[in-house]
Order: C-alpha cells, then structure tokens, then sequence
C-alpha cells in the first residue's frame, strides 16, 4: 500500500498520497496556479511506521502544488411558501482550490 496522510484543511479532513489531486475550500490570500503550498496540519502518517498526532504530528507537512482556482456549478435555493406571495429564488458558487500533492514529509 502507498504511503499516506491525513490533512486537515478549511474545516475538513482529506486523505492523501503522492501524485492525488483534490479539490479543496478556497484559502485565504493573495494565490495563483502554480504557486505551493504546505499543509501543516498533519492528523496521522502512514509509512514505515504509523504517527498519530494528538491532535496534530509535530514536523510533519504536507507539500502540494495548485493546479487550479475555480468555482464548482451552481447551486440553485428556492424558498417558497404557498398562497402567500412568497417565492424567493437565489444562486450559490462555492469557490474551490484543485490541488497536486507532491510530497509527504
């Protein structure tokens, strides 16, 4: 089996190896594809050995590289309540990151 890690990112909790590509919340600052980035919060590592962090692994990163900044498709909310002239309908793109990783260190 390939080395693995748990990161945690944007209040969610994602399992990772070398070469996966997964879309992620959207992080804050001033980034554009191709820039790096290192995750930092490092839940458990899975080599040689298994590390399990309480919460978090001391030194251990995650290295991973932007492949593309995006919004998903349109979720569409309807609010609507019968006989009372109420209808409400509104529209939401979640913003996201895609994102290579590259390295478990």
């Amino acid at each position: 089996m390939k080395d693995f890690a748990v990161i945690e990112t944007g209040g969610k909790q994602y399992m990772v190896s070398e070469g996966d590509s997964l879309k992620i919340e959207s992080i804050k600052g001033g980034h554009k594809v191709c820039d790096s980035w290192v995750f930092d919060k490092v839940l458990l590592r899975d080599g040689n050995k298994m590390e399990i962090g309480e919460p978090y692994i001391k030194g251990a990163k995650v290295s991973a590289e932007i492949k593309k900044i995006d919004r998903a498709k349109k979720v569409v909310v309807i609010k609507y309540k019968a006989k009372s002239n109420y209808f409400k309908k509104r529209g939401h793109r979640q913003p996201f990151f895609e994102v290579k990783i590259i390295k478990l260190a």
